[in-house]
């Protein structure tokens, strides 16, 4: 039944976002809400759905939240790495998520 948790939570744009934008760093929720130009409670909903299927874990620093991919889980199912590592980046939006997520981290990220 994981696998099927797993690509329930592959089905929403915003989820394939998050999964792009967490592919090479560990972010803050206040950093995926910028970039995706969504509500915490939005964002929050969205992490939790794909913290249930295991695609990514999070850690509490302070009062922040951050969220990072689950490599167990990307080591058990290797068509992930495919999926976020390859595909994804194709996208256009995804592109844009790059690129603002850079001028954020420039710019000194709003949760630090």
């Amino acid at each position: 039944m994981e696998i099927v948790y797993i690509c329930k939570s592959l089905a929403d744009e915003n989820r394939i976002r998050i999964l792009n934008l967490l592919k090479n760093e560990e972010l803050c929720v206040c950093d995926i809400e910028a970039v995706l130009g969504i509500k915490q409670s939005n964002a929050s909903r969205h992490l939790n759905k794909l913290k249930m299927a295991g695609i990514i874990a999070s850690e509490k620093k302070s009062q922040w939240v951050y969220y990072r991919l689950k490599d167990e889980t990307f080591v058990k199912f290797p068509f992930l790495s495919t999926i976020i590592n390859e595909e994804i980046g194709k996208i256009s939006v995804c592109k844009e998520d790059i690129e603002l997520l850079k001028k954020i981290n420039a710019n000194g990220r709003s949760c630090d």
